[in-house]
């Protein structure tokens, strides 16, 4: 099983994570499109992303920005999100050999997406989410979405995955099964986000086990505390490790510093998982 690393904001270039990444003995990288330096332009200067990896002998995945929102209802937003993931996929085409070459070919390189929950109306007793009201609307953008996503990525070895984040909405849950019937979606389980919200997104996580391509691992408590040092935590790392291992799922030891980085990659050796 392959670990890697997220991008750090300790870590002011991509030389730093890079670096790091080696030293701490890790595979690959997951560049993180919220951070001014990963934007689409930067992803787009492929011959210096390459040159690092082989330099330190890694490969990158790919987090796209949290605010992507395909589903906009304004027309001009909803076009630049869709752009945005047309590009990434056209460099992360390039990318492929780095994760051939140093991961392992089988599996594909990951980008990594959230679902935007989109805004909610304040009622003087209850608050109604718009994607909710007009579904429909938002369907059919999806719908649009995967049908593009699959001409884009064609038939190379690439998979848009969705990460669980503070609990996914009932229409979230249609939408994503209707993704996950195309085999260029997976999922990206994120067990410190499932602890921090009472384990409310596992029952839906586990009926679609066989397509977990990804796993963001932290500890994480039930008192909305996450991206904690493994061990730190209530979390039962080995046997969401061991789900990992059967899936042939990647792990990012997705902790925010250095130090609790390092904390984790010692404890997963101590627990003799790397």
């Amino acid at each position: 099983m392959q670990f890697g690393m997220p991008t750090l904001i300790e870590n002011c270039t991509l030389e730093d994570n890079a670096l790091l990444c080696a030293e701490f003995g890790l595979s690959f990288v997951e560049l993180n499109m919220n951070f001014p330096e990963y934007q689409t332009e930067n992803l787009e200067q492929t011959e210096k992303l390459i040159q690092t990896a082989e330099q330190y002998g890694i490969y990158y995945t790919i987090h796209l920005d949290e605010n992507l929102n395909v589903a906009d209802f304004n027309d001009l937003v909803a076009t630049a999100y869709f752009e945005t993931v047309r590009r990434t996929i056209e460099a992360a085409k390039k990318l492929i050999y780095l994760s051939e070459k140093y991961g392992e070919a089988n599996l594909p390189l990951t980008i990594n997406m959230h679902m935007n929950h989109g805004v909610y109306i304040t009622l003087p007793n209850k608050k109604v989410n718009m994607y909710e009201r007009d579904f429909d609307a938002y369907m059919k953008s999806y719908m649009r979405f995967r049908k593009l996503c699959e001409e884009w990525i064609g038939g190379k070895n690439i998979a848009i995955v969705v990460e669980n984040t503070d609990g996914f909405r009932g229409y979230e849950k249609k939408t994503i099964e209707y993704l996950l019937e195309s085999p260029k979606f997976g999922l990206t389980w994120d067990i410190g986000h499932s602890k921090a919200t009472g384990e409310k997104d596992t029952p839906f996580i586990l009926e679609d086990k066989e397509r977990l391509k990804h796993f963001h691992i932290h500890d994480g408590t039930e008192e909305k505390k996450n991206h904690l040092a493994l061990g730190d935590g209530e979390i039962d790392i080995a046997q969401r490790l061991k789900l990992a291992e059967e899936c042939g799922a990647r792990c990012v030891i997705e902790t925010k510093t250095v130090a609790a980085l390092k904390q984790s990659i010692l404890w997963l050796r101590e627990h003799g998982e790397m």
